[in-house]
């Protein structure tokens, strides 16, 4: 998939005004992600991406003063992760909710189907059921 392929898939999908809404939505859902995955998934999804993208798969967003990922078991990863993509976004903690769905979505359609099940196998089992569930 195309970078503006990508971007207009994040515009349509979030109903956004705008292809820069789309940017900063898939900006900051891809770094929040890449916090969350490990540096050989992030490295290996990002050879899939087109340049920009594969960049945002790279520089994981730990939040301002923010300590690294909170452990799988942790019972707010959801809350927690749709926090930081607030954060980043700077929209209301809603809008980021959806706008990262839609990223996420259009990142499924963007990788193979074995780059998708193995970052699948990496999230916490919240976030893979918020974002995966019944894919």
């Amino acid at each position: 998939m195309k970078y503006e392929e990508f971007i207009e898939q994040v515009r349509r999908r979030a109903h956004l005004s705008s292809e820069s809404e789309a940017k900063r939505a898939a900006q900051a859902t891809l770094e929040t992600l890449a916090a969350y995955i490990s540096p050989k998934e992030r490295h290996d999804a990002a050879s899939q991406l087109p340049r920009v993208i594969k960049e945002y798969m790279q520089r994981p967003f730990l939040g301002a003063g923010k300590p690294p990922a909170p452990s799988p078991e942790s019972s707010q990863i959801v809350e927690d992760f749709y926090q930081r993509v607030s954060e980043l976004e700077e929209k209301p903690l809603e809008t980021a909710r959806e706008h990262a769905r839609a990223v996420m979505s259009v990142l499924h359609d963007a990788l193979s189907e074995g780059e998708f099940e193995d970052i699948r196998a990496e999230l916490p089992t919240a976030l893979y059921n918020e974002f995966f569930a019944g894919s």
